[in-house]
């Protein structure tokens, strides 16, 4: 599972979802998805933005947790790294 840290990003930087986007020009949905981890796609322009604005790395925003199971149960595919027949690495989704 892929854990999203926008929300502790804000909290340490003491803003809102608005300064967020005032600030990287992100949509309203691109950001409270992100915030609220409920996303499934990730542009690689959100990615920059963010971490331009948090002058982050993209290790700060994601985290890999091995396991297929949301810890909010929601429900949402999780993509997880699998291995295809020819020994290249894929995305898929995990169960």
């Amino acid at each position: 599972m892929i854990r999203i840290h926008l929300s502790r990003l804000m909290g340490e930087h003491k803003e809102k979802l608005s300064d967020l986007m005032r600030s990287t020009g992100l949509a309203r949905n691109t950001c409270s998805g992100l915030y609220h981890e409920t996303t499934s796609r990730l542009d690689i322009e959100t990615l920059n933005a963010i971490c331009k604005h948090y002058q982050c790395r993209i290790s700060d925003l994601l985290e890999y947790i091995p396991g297929g199971q949301s810890e909010k149960g929601d429900g949402a595919p999780d993509l997880a790294p699998s291995s295809g027949d020819d020994g290249a690495t894929e995305l898929s989704r995990a169960k």
